[in-house]
């Protein structure tokens, strides 16, 4: 029996990302509805362009995904649509997202799951306090992609496995974090 603890990724359709993903809109601890649809944890995952290794693998990966559900994706019609033709999850924040500066010269995947990933920090201890992980933060993701076909829409999606916070970064969204907030002990308006 071995001991080897760094098993190989023997699924093609799943990815973990580098380290300098960056999360955003990380509803992780709790699941929100979005439409009316069913609760899910999810989280947009900017990936640098420069990230060549990462986005190789997800381009790889959908490939995968595609190949495995031609069946699923078929349905009725006479032939599987190309894979050009239908929705992938990997987008352009360049082309999709020019107004937001997160986006710039990135790709991005939202990624979901109706349970709860698993969240550690970079020494692979589980993260409890929620304040710890916010939209903004870099870290790896464990994410795999799969063939959907559900009322005329097809294509490729991204569930959510796991999470692992690498390092702080700037908050996104506005809003500041009250370790920042209070982190000097001068009071510039007490009083004034």
């Amino acid at each position: 029996m071995s001991n080897n603890t760094n098993k190989v990724n023997t699924n093609p359709m799943k990815v973990i990302t580098g380290p300098d993903t960056r999360w955003s809109y990380a509803n992780v601890w709790e699941a929100k509805s979005i439409n009316g649809g069913t609760p899910k944890f999810s989280v947009s995952l900017i990936i640098p362009k420069s990230d060549t290794r990462t986005i190789a693998k997800i381009k790889a990966a959908i490939e995968a995904a595609y190949r495995e559900g031609e069946a699923k994706l078929k349905g009725n019609g006479k032939a599987v649509p190309p894979l050009s033709a239908i929705k992938t999850p990997l987008r352009d924040g360049d082309t999709e997202r020019p107004d937001d500066p997160a986006y710039a010269n990135s790709y991005f995947i939202n990624a979901n799951s109706s349970t709860a990933p698993g969240i550690v920090d970079a020494d692979r201890q589980p993260i409890l306090e929620r304040s710890e992980v916010y939209s903004g933060v870099y870290g790896r993701a464990s994410i795999n992609f799969f063939a959907f076909n559900s009322n005329g829409n097809r294509g490729i999606a991204c569930g959510l496995n796991n999470l692992q916070k690498i390092r702080d970064g700037e908050p996104l969204g506005g809003k500041s974090r009250a370790e920042d907030d209070f982190a000097t002990d001068v009071d510039e308006d007490f009083l004034s």
